[in-house]
């Protein structure tokens, strides 16, 4: 396959298939800068030269979880050196917090907690809620959605729209991982299966909630289940554009079981990040956001990554204790001042952005 042919005709319109995707996944040679050239085109015409953040705050309300996947290094049994579960008065504190810092975002994540019910979700939501009236909350994940209909016996579609109602605008596209199960029954078996997730990010979409997009890479699949996994959110975004963007989050191994078990490889290289970048915005022809992970890839990689396809620098966070606890050195506040070092030195315009991805004015 003629590799500088096929990139002149996806920035003529083409769109890749799996196989053509994969050839270029496994280019090792200089290549790599053609893809990554090319990808950045595909994001002018797409995004703009525009690079956007949104202000937000991570809220951590438990790292107790039913799940304790391989590849994660936050998850603990109740009863473990450093479980904690957050009460109302703390999760409220946090929101106030949050709110005070002007975020206009809250995420709020957690270990699936083995006891909660919808209703523990819903009260996390009306506290959260109440106390930062008019920030948006994106939280949870569809396999929190499907354990809390389990829990309490009533539908998937039942538990977005009770969620919804409760406070949550958006619904976070984690627990994907993978989406193939032969690798999610190694990296993570306690979870929903392929199926189970796309079915609920569809009925999500359905009842008017978007989601983030993500991929876990790095651990355990190879360069063709990543490919699989792309052409399923391709798949659905045709289906219903419900998300709002890609979001790549490189495998951190150093404190995980999967890694210390010899069953995972110390991560993912530069060149796969950069090409993971890449050929997420030249396969998903039908998404606009390519977002940056900072926290997982370091501001220096994460300011190639926008020379590669990448329009978004994610958010402040002011706290992300999953990858801070699976070995990520710096994942816990990017200053905007920092984001608009990296920005103006490879010549793009930072903004500040909502969750939906308009731009907040700044008159």
């Amino acid at each position: 396959m003629d590799r500088k042919q096929l990139l002149r005709d996806v920035l003529a319109g083409h769109r890749l298939t799996e196989g053509e995707a994969l050839s270029l996944m496994l280019v090792k040679d200089r290549g790599v800068l053609d893809i990554c050239s090319a990808a950045d085109e595909i994001r002018e015409v797409r995004a703009g030269d525009t690079v956007t953040y949104v202000r937000n705050q991570n809220i951590h309300v438990s790292n107790i979880c039913k799940n304790l996947c391989g590849f994660c290094g936050f998850g603990r049994r109740a009863g473990d050196e450093g479980a904690f579960l957050d009460d109302e008065e703390t999760v409220r504190r946090k929101a106030r917090l949050a709110a005070e810092r002007q975020v206009t975002e809250i995420c709020l994540l957690s270990g699936v907690h083995p006891d909660f019910t919808l209703d523990s979700y819903l009260d996390i939501l009306r506290w959260t809620a109440e106390e930062a009236p008019g920030v948006h909350i994106h939280a949870f994940s569809p396999d929190e959605v499907a354990h809390a209909s389990a829990r309490s016996g009533v539908s998937t579609v039942e538990v977005l729209e009770q969620m919804k109602e409760a406070g949550m605008f958006s619904l976070q596209g984690t627990a994907a991982e993978i989406l193939v199960d032969e690798v999610r029954a190694v990296i993570c078996p306690r979870k929903i299966d392929t199926a189970t997730w796309v079915r609920i990010i569809q009925q999500a979409h359905g009842a008017g909630i978007p989601t983030t997009a993500t991929i876990m890479y790095g651990s355990y699949e190879g360069e063709r289940e990543r490919i699989r996994h792309l052409s399923i959110l391709r798949d659905i975004q045709d289906r219903t554009g419900g998300f709002t963007e890609m979001i790549p989050l490189t495998y951190i191994h150093t404190n995980t079981p999967l890694y210390r078990q010899g069953i995972a490889r110390p991560g993912a290289t530069g060149r796969e990040d950069l090409l993971m970048i890449a050929i997420s915005r030249l396969f998903l022809d039908n998404f606009r956001n390519i977002q940056v992970s900072w926290g997982k890839l370091g501001t220096k990689l994460s300011q190639l990554a926008l020379l590669s396809g990448a329009n978004d620098l994610a958010g402040t966070m002011f706290s992300d204790d999953v990858s801070a606890d699976a070995g990520a050195a710096d994942a816990e506040f990017l200053d905007p001042e920092i984001m608009k070092r990296i920005t103006a030195d490879i010549k793009r315009p930072l903004c500040q952005r909502y969750t939906d991805y308009s731009l907040v004015s700044t008159g």
